[in-house]
Formats: C-alpha cells, structure tokens, sequence
C-alpha cells in the first residue's frame, strides 16, 4: 500500500523522501513525507479549515462511523511547509485517507470485531449446549429403551423358564407314570410266571411221586413174580427128584 501511495504522489509531481519507519497498517508515517517546520501564516486558515470539512466529509461518510487515522489538518499544514500547493497537499491528504479507510474497510470486512466474535462464540456456545442437551437427552432416551427391552427380555426369559420347567415337569410325571406301570405290569408278569413254575413244579413233583408208586409196585410185582417163579421150579425140581427115586 506504501508503494500505491508513492505513486500518487510522484502522479502529483512530488518526489517523497524514503523512510524505513512504518504504522500498524503498513503505510509511511508522516515523518517520511514531511519534516517539521513552523506552522504557517494566517493565511491559510481559511483553507485548512475548508481541508478539514472536506477530509472529515470523506472519512466520516457514515456520520462518524469511520476513524480517522490521519491528523488530516497537520499533514497539509506539514506539505505545504515543504513547499506543496495548497490543493495538492489537500489532494495527497485526501488520497492518504481514502487509502487509510479503504485499508481499514478491508480490514473490517476480512477480520471479525470482538462482538461478532463474542456472538459468535455464544451462538457455538448455545450450539454446543443444545448439542450436548440434546445427546443427553438421546442417551438418557435409549438408556430407558434399552432398559425396557432388558426388562421385556428378562420377563421372556422367566415366562420360558417357567414354560419350560412346567414341560419338563410334565414330561418327568409322565415318564414316572409310564415306568410306574410297567413296573407294575412286570411284576403282575413275574408273579404269573412265578405262579406259573410253581404249578408246573408242583405238576412235575406229582408225576414223579406217581412215578416212584409205579415204580415201587412194579418192583413188588417183579420180587413177587420171581419168588412165585422160583417156588415152582423148586416144586418141578422135587417132584422130578422123587419120580428118579
């Protein structure tokens, strides 16, 4: 910017001394451009004032809503002491302020003011608060859903439980019944069979003791037949006996 305005000047036929001083806003100081000399005569006030009401109408456009970053009035006061005509020291004046102003709109429209910047904080703040209120509120929301549905599970889980428990019940009563009859009807088979040998071995003891008279009668015959027998033929032998005598 320091460089635009050197070439204003040098436009308006004034050759600007070097300096290696420079403001906040990267323009020459006003040393660079004059030095100090004594103020001037009376008979310019009727044009300084007249500079000062036509700086002022330009930097303040907005009814003071622009700043002023140049003692307008001690920068012509200063030019002309160099030697500058009175309109052109209005005239570099006026193009330093315009540049100043422009520089500070640029400024003020690249950078954010502390307001903006402290609103803007306070909205992300809001932002943030709503943001995590909102989370919360979701979290507590699927908390309490998560909740029910373990309870629901839980209360599925008991009710199968118990389902099943009463099946199993169900099942072991049956099966007790079911083995309690046969065991029923395996001891009702065990005792006919038991029943059953005791009539054959009572049977087969008949036959036998039945046997054993046959036996000791046909026995009582045989010892009877062969006495008999043998009581004869001692007779035959006797009387054959005799008859040779």
């Amino acid at each position: 910017m320091s460089v635009v305005m050197k070439r204003l000047i040098v436009e308006l036929g004034f050759q600007v001394k070097s300096s290696k001083k420079s403001n906040v806003w990267g323009f020459a100081t006003t040393s660079a451009l004059v030095s100090k000399q004594s103020p001037p005569s009376p008979y310019h006030h009727y044009t300084y004032t007249t500079t000062i009401r036509h700086l002022s109408h330009i930097v303040n456009p907005n009814n003071g809503k622009r700043v002023c970053l140049v003692d307008t009035l001690a920068l012509v006061r200063s030019l002309e002491a160099q030697g500058v005509p009175s309109k052109q020291a209005e005239a570099i004046t006026s193009a330093i302020t315009e540049v100043l102003n422009d520089s500070l709109e640029n400024v003020s429209h690249t950078f954010v003011s502390k307001a903006d910047m402290q609103k803007t904080v306070m909205l992300q703040e809001a932002n943030l608060s709503k943001f995590k209120s909102q989370v919360q509120s979701s979290q507590e929301h699927h908390f309490s859903m998560l909740q029910r549905e373990t309870e629901k599970l839980r209360t599925d889980i008991d009710k199968m439980r118990s389902e099943l428990r009463y099946e199993i019940d169900k099942v072991t009563a049956g099966q007790r019944l079911d083995l309690n009859l046969e065991r029923g009807r395996i001891r009702d088979e065990l005792a006919n069979q038991s029943a059953e040998t005791a009539n054959l071995t009572n049977k087969l003891d008949r036959e036998i003791h039945g046997l054993r008279a046959q036996l000791e009668a046909a026995k009582y015959d045989v010892i009877k037949y062969c006495i008999g027998t043998l009581i004869s033929i001692s007779a035959v032998g006797l009387a054959v006996i005799r008859i040779l005598v």
